[in-house]
């Protein structure tokens, strides 16, 4: 599979499984409705979908141009990536006047990236040594 291909499963999958926790969460009566400096806000389908999607394609993308040149830059995705992830919980869903199940549901979206990031991650660790032109 080619770094690209990589990258676009990778933000699909993001995708449709975020998407279908929040469906889970508006199922189960969350809102996903929160107080913005500009007023009453809801975080929709789109919303999701993006957050998901750009992000990860963006670090995805410095992964996959890097890796073949600098093999400690996969390491470091598996690490920050995660991270990134978790820690974007406490920075954005935990802050918001979310209800609960929509907190959860956001908190769960976030959560999913964790894998996705590692297996992606991994994938591309082994086109970038694959890419490895020998003398």
């Amino acid at each position: 599979m080619s770094r690209v291909a990589v990258v676009a499963a990778a933000a699909a999958v993001a995708a449709a499984v975020n998407l279908a926790v929040y469906a889970v969460g508006r199922l189960a009566g969350g809102s996903f409705r929160f107080t913005s400096p500009s007023g009453p806000a809801e975080v929709d389908a789109v919303t999701v979908a993006a957050f998901s999607v750009l992000p990860l394609v963006i670090g995805l993308t410095v992964v996959a141009l890097l890796a073949p040149r600098a093999a400690w830059v996969v390491r470091a995705a598996w690490v920050a990536g995660p991270l990134l992830a978790v820690v974007t919980i406490a920075g954005m869903t935990l802050p918001a006047d979310f209800d609960t199940i929509s907190k959860v549901g956001l908190a769960l979206c976030h959560l999913t990236l964790v894998p996705i990031i590692v297996v992606a991650v991994t994938a591309l660790g082994r086109r970038a040594q694959d890419a490895v032109i020998l003398p």
